[in-house]
C-alpha cells in the first residue's frame, strides 16, 4: 500500500478547513517530501506559512479555474493530488449556479486535464452526501465531478495517473457547518432548527483526513470510498451544544434534505465492504478491471442512510467532539 512518506503532495483548496487539517495531520503523522497548497487566497496562505513555519510547505496562489496554473504547479513532480477545491454553501451555489459550475465541474476537468499531461500517479477527489439523488446544484456538482474523476481514468489510457473518490458527510466544525451557528446561537438563549427530524452523517476533520490518506495508498483507480460514519439526530446535537435554550423552527430551507444517503440502493449493486468502508466499484470500466479480491458485496436492497444507520452518536458523544474542537 503506497504511503504518502517521501512524496510531494499538492491540495487543492489548501486553504480551506480539510486542507489546513491535512497539512497539519500529514506534518505530525507521516514524513512528506513536500506539499504543495494551492489556493485563491494570499491571507489565508501567509497565515498557514507562519502557523507551520515548515520549509517542506510551499504557496500557490491560483484556482482550479485557470488551466494554466495548474499545469505550472502540476509540473513540480506532483506525486499525489488531492483535490478538494470546491465552492460548498448551498444557498450559494443556488443563487450563483454558473460559479458554482464553473469551480466545481469545470474546475474538476482542469485537474484532470492536467494531472494526466503532467504525469501525476494518484489524484483523490473529496465529494459529499449530497452527491446521492441530489436536490440542490451544488450536490448536484459534485454527482458530475464523481463521474469525472472516476471515468478520467479512461482519458489517461496507458499513462500512470489514476483516479479516486472519497465520499462522506457533514464535518464536524467545519466551515458553514451547523455547530459554529449553534455556538454562536445560545449565547442568545435560542437556536434555530429547520426539522426536528432531520439527520446527519457525522465525521470529524482529522477523522477524514485519516480516511483520505489511507485511501489514497488503497486506490487503484475509479473507486468511490466511503466511510463507516454514525450518524447523529439534530435535536441530540442541540442537547449537546445549547442544553437549555429555547428552540425555535423554522423549516427545511430550499435543497435541504431531511436525510441524507452516502449509498444509494443503485450503487449497492455494485458496492463492496472492506473493513470499516463501502468501496463503490465503477460500472464502466474500460481502463481496465478494478481488481480487488478481498471484497464482500452488500445483500440486494442495501442503502447507506443517515435515518437507518446502525451506529448513532449520543449526547456524550457529540459533546465530547464539540469541546476537541
Amino acid at each position: 500500500m503506497m504511503s504518502i512518506d517521501d512524496k510531494t503532495i499538492l491540495i487543492t483548496g489548501g486553504t480551506g478547513s480539510f486542507g489546513k487539517k491535512f497539512v497539519e495531520v500529514a506534518l505530525r503523522k507521516y514524513h512528506p517530501k513536500r506539499i504543495i497548497i494551492f489556493s485563491r487566497d494570499e491571507l489565508k496562505q501567509h497565515d498557514m506559512r507562519v502557523y507551520f513555519d515548515d520549509p517542506r510547505l510551499s504557496f500557490f496562489i491560483g484556482d482550479v479555474r485557470d488551466r494554466d496554473r495548474l499545469y505550472r504547479a502540476f509540473q513540480a513532480n506532483v506525486d499525489i493530488v488531492v483535490h478538494a477545491a470546491a465552492l460548498k454553501q448551498v444557498p450559494s451555489c443556488e443563487y450563483n449556479p454558473f460559479e458554482a459550475i464553473k469551480t466545481n465541474i469545470l474546475g474538476a476537468q482542469n485537474v484532470i486535464d492536467a494531472a494526466i499531461d503532467c504525469g501525476v500517479p494518484k489524484v483523490m477527489a473529496l465529494s459529499s452526501d449530497k452527491a446521492v439523488n441530489p436536490i440542490n446544484l451544488y450536490g448536484a456538482t459534485k454527482l458530475c465531478a464523481e463521474k469525472l474523476f472516476v471515468q478520467g481514468n479512461s482519458y489517461a489510457g496507458g499513462k500512470v495517473t489514476r483516479f479516486s473518490c472519497v465520499r462522506y458527510g457533514n464535518v464536524v466544525g467545519s466551515r458553514g457547518s451547523v455547530i459554529p451557528i449553534f455556538l454562536e446561537q445560545r449565547q442568545n438563549g435560542k437556536v434555530t432548527v429547520t426539522d426536528r427530524r432531520m439527520t446527519r452523517f457525522w465525521i470529524t476533520l482529522e477523522q477524514g483526513v485519516d480516511f483520505v490518506i489511507r485511501c489514497i495508498g488503497l486506490m487503484r483507480g475509479g473507486e468511490v470510498f466511503v466511510p463507516r460514519i454514525p450518524s447523529m439526530g439534530i435535536m441530540d446535537l442541540v442537547e449537546a451544544i445549547a442544553p437549555g435554550c429555547e428552540i425555535e423552527f423554522t423549516g427545511i430551507r430550499p435543497g435541504e434534505k431531511i436525510h441524507e444517503t452516502l449509498i444509494s440502493c443503485d450503487e449497492a449493486r455494485h458496492t463492496a465492504t472492506l473493513e470499516d468502508m463501502f468501496i463503490i466499484f465503477p460500472e464502466h470500466h474500460p481502463w481496465g478491471q478494478v481488481n480487488w479480491t478481498d471484497r464482500e458485496p452488500l445483500p440486494d436492497g442495501f442503502a447507506f442512510t443517515s435515518d437507518t444507520n446502525d451506529r448513532w452518536l449520543t449526547v456524550e458523544e457529540l459533546r465530547s467532539m464539540v469541546e476537541a474542537l
